[in-house]
């Protein structure tokens, strides 16, 4: 007995101090935010004050110096991140994540990301040049005096200098997330090979109140590039309606100040640290402040003394898919219209997988980069005869997107916003501003591509490559993209709803989002003659589900035949459909609607359903109200039982009920929040069993995909069906009354080090729709930290 106390003793010690010795060496690697530090390559010393929130409010005596000192404060709180975000936009992850990062890897370098970016930083203007530089500088400066985070010890990693390129590279991939057309066309295409046309348009229906358009006749090509086109959306899942934003300004007629209000809440996924961070920069041409993305250097949502700027996703179309046929008799060439060939045009790659060197070879055509070549794992799956390459307006040497950001920073009036948005190429952002003379407005910026008048296409499915018709047009003249300016209605609203005039003749997408949010905001705003601050902090807080609203009378008309679902029926008696965070309906409600979609469809879509499980609210909708012809989606094609969508509904709840009772047990311990928690997931430990608790930050949150409060899951999880997986990431109102009353906030914390007091201080106030202040005039009560840099 005392042999077994001392050996359980004497691992106790060892436990204890390797805790302490992990937690000094945690400690240690934490960035100094006090004191004076030696920086080479400012020209004069630079402030940096630490609000007690950890928002940076820097001071510099040039512009220069100035973003030299933003690359500074997100090296300090934010390298990994950083890191981590240039490795997948440079296609070099694999290097320490191994095989499970290959396809991405391989998809980074087929895109050309790279190369491209490199080009793009040679040949912008001098001053854009030299911001992007200063802005590496002070990166370098982190990284060559300061211990680095522990992530780069855990994955032995050694950071290269900070490039230019390495900001344009990360845009790119901002904008790839943000420009998701090309797997609406692959859906539409895998749905047409196995349902037909007809039906496609029915699962994957036109905006709200327009009329079908009839799909181009190509079922027998999709048929061929089904199985690739199921690889591809395999290896590079995504949601259909999680990606989205809110925007709305009010002019002075609306308001009680008599002075413009702006509200921007920008949605997108989850993770930890939180996409942005907060930041204040004040130099001789004013002061600037709002959300930054490490990596980049200037504001991309936020106000100067002047002016405040936001943006939605607009989702214009500006993606299309073209399938090549290999020349028959030689597998180097393709077609082209009127039956001549060209070569592709190869080159070779070098993705290092570990210690491994794999050499790939990349194709493209004259459309762009072969994308069906960039899935590993698709040997003698591609069709023969037949590659899938990928036309997207933003891959060219013109993008100008990164002095675009810096211009509008500059921007002193509304009409200074416009002229930056010239040079913003991608993504295609509805931008909604307002300037302290009551001007508002709203523009549509991007390389959008014109489509001929006989391309009955129009971007909705892959099309052959070799038929001219199809062929892009050049591209919309940015004077004709959709803008307002100063609207009689003294109003705008966007929330990723279409958002062109019916008389609208250039073409910018037929996948707007539904307006259920939009609607939902302009009823709100519409109800009462004059809003205030707390009004628009009320609107950002809004919980209505339009979804469940529509429900409703579907739920109270099914009869469910266990008691559990007699119970889990009785648990939405009364409720009005808002996705409250203590309250079990929404639970109850999403799991019932999860389980709806699944008898609705499933069976139609056979093998496709695993990645055509979606909310689907348009769709689902016209099923629950019965409309034609959605309600023929009920009878059960694979039993061939007729059935009724009110069967079907009463059977969901007793689904609902028996999944619930699985995953949470007794109905006492279901609550919408417990669910429905914020999935900030850190990476990539956060995807670590046990080691993922510490560094994940998972607020409950309230929600769902259609209330202007985001909280959009992804049904097809099985394991965690009913988590918010992508949410307003960051909240702003911007108050033209006081520019100083502007308050803002994003979900996790400054601080990418998970040691830091900054890391999470933020992530319960962001689920409660909390905010914060970020005055730019200096304040001793805000001067927490200060740190000082001296040439």
């Amino acid at each position: 007995m005392r042999i077994f106390l001392r050996i359980v003793a004497g691992l106790l010690l060892v436990v204890v101090l390797a805790l302490a010795g992990a937690f000094i060496w945690l400690r240690h690697s934490l960035p100094t935010t006090e004191g004076e530090l030696v920086a080479r390559g400012i020209s004069a010393p630079v402030e940096i004050v630490r609000d007690k929130e950890g928002v940076p409010h820097i001071r510099a005596a040039t512009e220069r110096d100035g973003w030299y000192a933003m690359g500074y404060v997100h090296a300090q709180d934010r390298l990994w991140q950083m890191e981590f975000q240039r490795r997948v936009a440079s296609g070099r992850l694999a290097e320490f994540l191994g095989e499970r990062a290959y396809d991405n890897d391989r998809l980074m370098r087929t895109l050309g990301i790279r190369e491209l970016s490199i080009t793009i930083a040679g040949k912008l203007d001098a001053k854009t040049r030299e911001s992007l530089q200063a802005y590496a500088d002070g990166v370098n400066a982190v990284m060559a005096g300061s211990p680095l985070p522990p992530e780069f010890t855990v994955f032995r990693i050694e950071p290269e200098p900070w490039k230019p390129e390495d900001t344009i590279g990360w845009l790119f991939v901002m904008a790839w997330d943000l420009s998701g057309n090309w797997r609406s066309e692959l859906s539409r295409a895998r749905f047409a090979a196995q349902l037909g046309a007809l039906r496609t348009n029915e699962i994957m229906p036109p905006y709200p109140g327009d009329a079908a358009i009839a799909l181009p006749d190509y079922t027998e090509l999709y048929k061929k590039i089904e199985p690739i086109a199921g690889q591809l959306m395999a290896a590079f899942p995504g949601t259909e309606e999680a990606v989205g934003s809110n925007n709305w300004v009010l002019d002075g007629s609306h308001t009680e100040s008599g002075k413009p209000l702006l509200a921007n809440d920008p949605h997108l996924g989850l993770q930890a640290p939180s996409l942005w961070y907060l930041a204040h920069l004040a130099t001789p041409e004013g002061n600037v402040v709002g959300a930054t993305l490490p990596g980049v250097p200037f504001v991309v949502l936020g106000r100067n003394d002047r002016v405040a700027w936001t943006m939605t996703t607009t989702g214009g179309d500006t993606q299309d898919l073209f399938v090549e046929r290999v020349a028959p008799n030689d597998a180097t060439r393709y077609l082209l219209p009127g039956g001549g060939t060209a070569p592709f045009t190869i080159r070779e790659e070098v993705i290092r997988v570990g210690s491994e060197e794999r050499r790939v070879r990349i194709r493209s055509t004259r459309h762009g980069p072969v994308i069906s070549d960039a899935v590993r794992n698709v040997a003698g799956v591609t069709p023969k005869g037949h590659v899938i390459a990928l036309a997207w307006a933003a891959l060219t040497e013109e993008n100008a997107t990164a002095r675009g950001g810096f211009a509008l920073n500059r921007a002193r009036n509304a009409a200074g916003i416009v002229e930056a948005a010239r040079d913003f190429h991608s993504p295609q952002q509805t931008l909604v501003y307002a300037d302290v003379e009551g001007t508002i407005g709203m523009i549509a910026p991007a390389l959008v591509p014109r489509r001929r008048a006989d391309n009955e296409a129009m971007g909705r499915v892959p099309v052959p490559g070799w038929i001219s018709k199809y062929d892009w047009d050049g591209l919309v003249p940015f004077d004709n993209l959709p803008a307002i300016v100063s609207p009689r209605t003294g109003m705008i609203v966007t929330a990723n709803h279409r958002i062109t005039p019916p008389d609208y003749r250039e073409f910018m997408t037929t996948d707007w989002f539904p307006p259920y949010r939009a609607d939902r905001v302009e009823k709100v705003l519409l109800a009462r003659d004059k809003h205030s601050m707390i009004s628009m902090r009320a609107l950002q807080a809004d919980d209505l589900s339009r979804l469940a609203v529509e429900a409703l009378p579907m739920m109270a008309a099914a009869e469910p035949t266990t008691e559990g679902g007699k119970r889990a029926k009785a648990l939405v008696a009364g409720w009005k459909g808002n996705m409250a965070v203590n309250e079990a309906a929404p639970l109850v409600f999403s799991a019932w609607y999860r389980e709806l979609t699944r008898l609705v469809y499933a069976d139609e879509l056979g093998s496709l359903f695993p990645e055509g499980w979606e909310l689907r609210s348009a769709f689902m909708i016209g099923v629950m109200r019965g409309e034609r012809p959605y309600v023929g989606w009920c009878d059960n094609v694979t039993t061939k039982d007729a059935e009724t969508c009110e069967e079907l509904a009463s059977q969901a709840f007793d689904l609902a009920a028996a999944d619930l009772q699985k995953r949470y047990g007794e109905e006492s311990k279901w609550r919408w929040g417990h669910a429905h928690f914020a999935a900030g997931q850190h990476r990539p430990l956060g995807f670590t069993p046990v080691v993922g608790r510490l560094f994940n930050v998972e607020p409950e949150s309230a929600g769902d995909a259609t209330s202007v409060n985001v909280g959009a899951t992804t049904i097809r999880d099985e394991a965690f069906p009913f988590s918010n997986r992508h949410a307003p990431s960051l909240r702003a109102i911007y108050d033209f009354s006081n520019l100083e009353n502007s308050v803002f906030m994003h979900s996790t914390g400054q601080s990418g080090h998970v040691a830091s007091r900054w890391y999470s201080n933020l992530a319960e106030r962001w689920a409660r729709v909390d905010y914060i202040t970020i005055p730019t005039k200096p304040d001793a009560s805000q001067s927490a930290y200060v740190l000082r840099l001296v040439p």
